[in-house]
């Protein structure tokens, strides 16, 4: 990897945040605080990565869906 010691800060920052907001250990806000970066920057990162902004088993969906 060709990056400088702040580049490779930042990337392995995002991977961590990343990965935690993934296991849903982390909200995307804090993620983003994390990565050092805003919300919305953060989840629009995340397909860089094969993660989805919306991390919902099916029956938390249908839960969600019910308490509406």
């Amino acid at each position: 990897m060709q990056l400088s010691h702040k580049q490779f800060e930042k990337e392995a920052r995002l991977a961590m945040a990343v990965k935690l907001f993934e296991m849903k250990k982390l909200s995307s806000g804090m993620a983003a605080n994390l990565a050092q970066t805003d919300r919305v920057s953060f989840l629009l990162s995340l397909s860089d990565y094969s993660v989805n902004m919306i991390n919902y088993e099916a029956e938390e969906l249908l839960e969600d869906i019910n308490n509406a």
